[in-house]
């Protein structure tokens, strides 16, 4: 991204929501590596909600 520009809101708005995905994605992969089922649910709901 060139400095002297200011990103657009689209573009704020796009980064974020990939940030968003790929922790949540990383999240799972750690709820699952656990065995933890009830936070894979969880996790799972909030990734279809984001998707």
């Amino acid at each position: 991204m060139n400095a002297s520009r200011k990103p657009s809101y689209k573009e704020v708005a796009r980064v974020h929501r990939s940030n968003i995905l790929e922790s949540l994605e990383r999240r799972l992969q750690a709820a699952r590596a656990k065995g933890d089922d009830r936070l894979t649910s969880q996790l799972e709901a909030e990734l279809k909600y984001y998707q």
